[in-house]
């Protein structure tokens, strides 16, 4: 089995070490995007909206390419939380996922570039529940001062510190990490047909 090369269109280290676990020959090309969300924007519709965003941009530089597309959100309670602006932002997100469930949302995104056209597109989406122990003061500052949050949806990485403070998953893993790679896997073999 050959997997297509793809072309990366972001700059998350997580998602390219999904990629090189798998053994998926790439190259990273980060797309710089407004990620504002629109007026009542569903997190479903906007993750996926974002990642067929950055694909497209990213689409528009190759001549011939399939462009990989991905945007990671954590929801709780219908609402939208990204990524923290700084240290005190990480630290109310965190105090907002202690003792609860949240989803983690990704918009996957594929596109295909012949000629400098886009020929197809496919768009999907992966939903993963995580539910956090209550965590005390003393953790959440452990969390935020060693967990690097300023990069990452809803201020936590699944595979490091905060895996001491995961009491359940529902759903892809890798996904929580910020690539569902089966997702991934499964839009590219409907481009190739």
């Amino acid at each position: 089995m050959k997997l297509p090369k793809l072309i990366l269109a972001s700059g998350s280290p997580r998602r390219a070490e999904i990629l090189t676990s798998v053994g998926w020959e790439f190259t990273k090309d980060s797309a710089d995007i407004d990620e504002t969300e629109f007026l009542n924007e569903k997190p479903e519709d906007y993750v996926q909206r974002l990642a067929r965003e950055k694909a497209e941009f990213i689409g528009a530089r190759y001549e011939n390419a399939i462009v990989l597309g991905a945007d990671t959100t954590v929801v709780i309670n219908n609402r939208i939380i990204g990524k923290p602006v700084d240290f005190d932002d990480a630290k109310r997100m965190i105090k907002l996922l202690s003792g609860n469930w949240h989803e983690v949302l990704t918009g996957v995104a594929l596109i295909e570039i012949t000629n400098y056209e886009l020929r197809i597109t496919k768009v999907g989406l992966q939903r993963t529940r995580v539910k956090f122990a209550e965590m005390s003061d003393v953790e959440i500052d452990f969390l935020v001062n060693f967990g690097e949050p300023l990069d990452k949806a809803g201020a936590y990485a699944v595979q490091a510190q905060a895996a001491l403070f995961i009491e359940k998953i529902e759903g892809d893993y890798w996904n929580v990490v910020g690539l569902p790679i089966n997702l991934v896997y499964e839009l590219v073999k409907k481009i190739l047909g």
